[in-house]
């Protein structure tokens, strides 16, 4: 998925909050900065419901909840929101929610040309600041 900057007026995080659901469109919210969030590609799509298909099966049974592209998340209390591929998440907390998950255990974000250095730089950063991180870098490219 691709962010695009919007020209709006910085939002405080209760703005954003209060507007994004009444959009057409998700929006990730990065320092009262909006970024519309626009369609992937079939193999982007494809590449992240294989993961979730792998993966939710082994990890529901351990109680946690396996999630893709229209979740917001939050690793820390003033770090931006943003809309990954793909999380996982195994905390109480985050079981409960209905807006967005605070405590992964697992981000993942598909690579493409347009958002691989986003992905790999801000995004990246961002995720390594939470607290229930353990930030490993691992990357997967076609050949």
């Amino acid at each position: 998925m691709i962010a695009i900057p919007q020209k709006n007026p910085k939002m405080t995080v209760q703005e954003y909050m209060a507007w994004e659901p009444q959009q057409d469109i998700r929006y990730e919210y990065v320092n009262g900065k909006i970024f519309a969030m626009t369609g992937g590609t079939i193999p982007h799509n494809d590449i992240a419901l294989n993961l979730y298909t792998a993966l939710r099966p082994h990890l529901r049974s351990r109680g946690c909840r396996v999630k893709v592209s229209d979740v917001k998340v939050q690793v820390t209390p003033n770090s931006p929101y943003y809309y990954p591929d793909l999380i996982v998440s195994c905390d109480p907390q985050d079981l409960k929610a209905h807006k967005f998950i605070q405590y992964p255990r697992i981000i993942v974000e598909v690579l493409s040309r347009g958002t691989s250095a986003r992905d790999r730089g801000e995004k990246l950063s961002d995720y390594s600041d939470g607290a229930t991180n353990q930030a490993e870098n691992k990357t997967v490219q076609r050949i």
